[in-house]
């Protein structure tokens, strides 16, 4: 994505989106995907998951849930509840439990561990880039990998 200083989750979304192939084929095999802006009915309230996919090597579902700033504990405590539902409502037999993702800018570690220490549900999160370093900055990376 251009460098911006302010983006919308739709905009991430929308990119995302125009390019699944790619995206599918970073996340890795047996990714399908089922739904951008997922509707959740729960207790006459409803929520929308930003993208939905199954995994088929697993056997579960994978939810993915875009922020565009820092991840905070009450984005992990929404995760918590679609991943319950998806549990309850969504999964049949034979399905694995649910895996959340909480794609955001950045996240603070302190607070992720505490958000996450006793959720028994899979949450993983990741921070995004919007665009790749520049070369120097890659090569140095990959240099202190080398190294260790």
């Amino acid at each position: 994505m251009p460098e911006k200083t302010q983006y919308l989750e739709g905009d991430l979304e929308e990119k995302l989106i125009s390019n699944l192939q790619q995206f599918l084929m970073e996340l890795g095999k047996g990714f399908a995907f089922i739904a951008r802006q997922y509707r959740m009915n729960i207790g006459g309230r409803h929520f929308r998951l930003d993208l939905l996919f199954y995994h088929r090597i697993l056997k579960c579902f994978v939810l993915v849930d875009l922020k565009r700033g820092e991840i905070d504990h009450t984005d992990v405590g929404q995760m918590n509840l679609y991943l319950n539902y998806f549990k309850k409502e969504e999964a049949t037999d034979g399905d694995n439990e649910p895996v959340g993702i909480l794609l955001g800018a950045y996240k603070d570690h302190i607070l992720v561990e505490y958000a996450t220490s006793s959720i028994t549900n899979r949450v993983l999160l990741a921070k995004y880039q919007l665009y790749l370093p520049d070369k120097a900055q890659l090569e140095k990376a990959l240099n202190r990998l080398l190294e260790d």
